[in-house]
């Protein structure tokens, strides 16, 4: 047994008794009850009420209005939504008024609308009104894209729901809370660094607080399909197989399949936990790929309940150290993306920003974008499906996470759980990732083993995979020992030669030992400022960054089992923690593209590379 197997072993011993102890412990039903939110999927396809637009904020530095001295969520303050009136001559106890508070627009993050709020991190609260006629038989939910980081929210002075996390959805059923007419929803937005969160408080990129995605209104029948997994059969071309399930549904409610251009037309009936099973022929189908993104209507019903959805179908294996799309090799060619927009400050949040951001994917001629280092807008991967653009999807463990925290483990399970159940039905997302850049530790090895077998049972049909740090330098060979590459499928490998060590013309004297598997470069670059020139021995220069990476092109390209790069980054993006005046200013300058906008001469090399095939083979 080599070490990697023993770890291995080590790990699926020590996981089932860490399962035991977060059974035992009581966080797992804890954490469940103080979440209360579900998440429906496929929501932009029903028919909703859009709550975007504007809100009424106010500020609550310290949190006062909303935890309290004793850290306790309040109902009494705020959240009331409540206006100040005249008793007589003396005036009530309130000292706030939603209705004459200034705006902020929904979606969108407070730091980059308000100028005094750029650094704050804290609570804010939100408030609008809005008309609904209440329908028998319907059930009503308030649908919220993602917040960050943890959100409370009111309909009508009610509390409904809680949430953690900010770059998933969630949707807070408020059938017995709305009223027929004028109703009122508040909204507290926590945008506090957690110790027990994901992420930590500590990872480079700018915390952007508030509701940074879409808000909207949705009434579905009373038994209602809240998710479903049509896919290709494992190994066939021709039988599509998969589940839908009914909430509020037992056993033997009819469940319709139609996907007319194939010529399909089934029926299912649910078990007793609501889910019908799927297994239908269906030939003469045209396979999804970047050359062809071929997407085939899907509808879906049950009972009073409709649904239709667009979705793609292909295979996806690993073959030794082979990626095989559709039963052949291919290449990844493709560049990591923050959730920056494109065209103005502040994170993406509309059709213009994703648009933006997929035309200078094309231009690069990449097929496959890594979406760092969380979910994304779900727009990103409905646009990835129409341009066929593959993507790596990751949820937020960052580095350093409390991975000895069973309270910890199941928000991370959760945070997982939602990122595959919303884009499941997506043919372009062919990676889920668990962690990037994580420490090889005991603890954070049973931690991610753990997650990569729930991703793997949630969704056998795609690829698993992490981003490692630098691997152990012995000499001039860089060696991959880490005991988490044995959970996964394929492996994603960071490094910054030339940057953070070494200079450039190193790089070719570096040689790599990583795993018998599929291999992505999963971040490599380096800092230029944008319009800054010199020789290519100045830092900071698009001249260094130029020369970087031609030299590590010309190092990675004697690595056998690479399948794919993926440089660091498209667009220079704001972070905390870059300070160097004149250089940095607040922004990772790593990005083929500045923040407004300007391509650096890495883009154009790196177009060129990617449009002839260079520096890589599918096999």
């Amino acid at each position: 047994m080599n070490q990697i197997e023993f770890a291995t072993a080590r790990t699926l011993l020590r996981t089932t008794c860490f399962l035991m102890a977060l059974a035992g412990s009581g966080w797992m039903g804890a954490w469940a009850q103080a979440t209360a939110t579900t998440l429906l999927v496929d929501v932009d396809h029903r028919t909703t009420t859009s709550l975007n637009g504007n809100w009424h904020y106010l500020v609550d530095a310290g949190g006062l209005n909303l935890y309290g001295l004793d850290g306790i969520v309040r109902d009494k303050t705020y959240a009331q939504d409540r206006h100040p009136v005249l008793v007589g001559e003396r005036a009530g106890s309130q000292e706030y008024d939603f209705a004459t508070a200034p705006t902020l627009k929904v979606p969108g993050d407070w730091n980059t609308q308000q100028p005094t709020l750029f650094r704050f991190e804290g609570v804010v609260w939100y408030e609008r009104e809005f008309a609904h006629v209440r329908q028998d038989g319907m059930r009503t939910y308030l649908h919220i894209g993602a917040a960050n980081y943890r959100s409370y929210l009111w309909v009508n002075g009610k509390r409904i729901c809680q949430h953690e996390g900010g770059f998933t959805p969630f949707d807070c059923e408020v059938t017995g809370a709305v009223l027929d007419g004028k109703n009122s929803v508040v909204i507290a937005v926590d945008s506090t660094r957690q110790a027990d969160g994901i992420p930590s408080p500590s990872y480079d990129w700018f915390n952007y607080g508030g509701i940074t995605r879409d808000v909207s209104l949705l009434d579905v029948p009373t038994q209602f399909m809240d998710d479903y997994d049509i896919h290709l059969s494992k190994g066939a071309t021709d039988e599509l197989s998969g589940y839908v399930h009914v909430e509020g549904a037992g056993s033997g409610v009819p469940v319709r399949l139609q996907v007319a251009e194939a010529g399909l037309d089934v029926t299912s009936t649910t078990d007793e936990k609501g889910k019908a099973a799927f297994r239908v022929t269906a030939k003469n189908l045209a396979l999804w790929s970047p050359e062809n993104p071929k997407l085939y209507r899907v509808n879906l019903t049950a009972g009073a309940d409709q649904l239709t959805d667009e979705i793609g179908f292909r295979t996806l294996r690993v073959e030794g150290t082979r990626i095989l799309l559709n039963g052949k090799p291919i290449f990844l060619r493709g560049v990591c993306v923050h959730a920056e927009a494109m065209q103005r400050p502040g994170i993406v949040n509309s059709d213009a920003d994703v648009e933006a951001i997929f035309a200078s994917l094309h231009d690069l001629h990449a097929n496959f974008a890594r979406l760092v280092h969380y979910p994304h807008d779900e727009r990103m991967t409905r646009a990835a499906d129409k341009n066929g653009i593959l993507i790596w999807s990751e949820i937020p463990v960052w580095q350093q996470v409390a991975y000895s925290n069973p309270k910890t483990f199941a928000l991370a399970r959760t945070l997982l759980r939602d990122m595959v159940r919303r884009d499941r039905n997506k043919a372009s997302v062919i990676i889920w990732s668990v962690a990037n850049e994580t420490p090889d530790r005991q603890d954070r090895t049973e931690f991610l083993s753990m997650l990569a077998e729930e991703a793997r049972a949630l969704d056998p049909t795609r690829l698993i995979a992490a981003a490692f740090l630098q691997p152990n330098t012995e000499g001039k060979n860089k060696v991959l020992t880490d005991p988490l590459a044995a959970a996964l499928d394929v492996v994603g490998q960071n490094e910054y030669i030339g940057w953070y060590s070494y200079v450039p013309s190193v790089a070719e004297s570096i040689s790599f030992t990583l795993p018998q598997k599929p291999v992505i470069i999963s971040e490599f670059g380096a800092e230029a400022k944008s319009g800054n020139h010199a020789s290519a021995e100045h830092r900071w220069t698009e001249d260094f960054q130029l020369d970087f990476y031609k030299h590590n092109f010309n190092m990675l390209a004697n690595i056998p089992q690479i399948r794919g790069y993926a440089p660091w980054v498209l667009k220079d993006f704001r972070s905390p923690n870059r300070n160097i005046p004149a250089l940095q200013d607040g922004f990772n300058r790593k990005g083929l593209i500045s923040e407004d906008g300007e391509r650096k001469l890495s883009f154009t090399y790196i177009q060129k590379i990617y449009a002839e095939g260079l520096y890589g083979k599918a096999e």
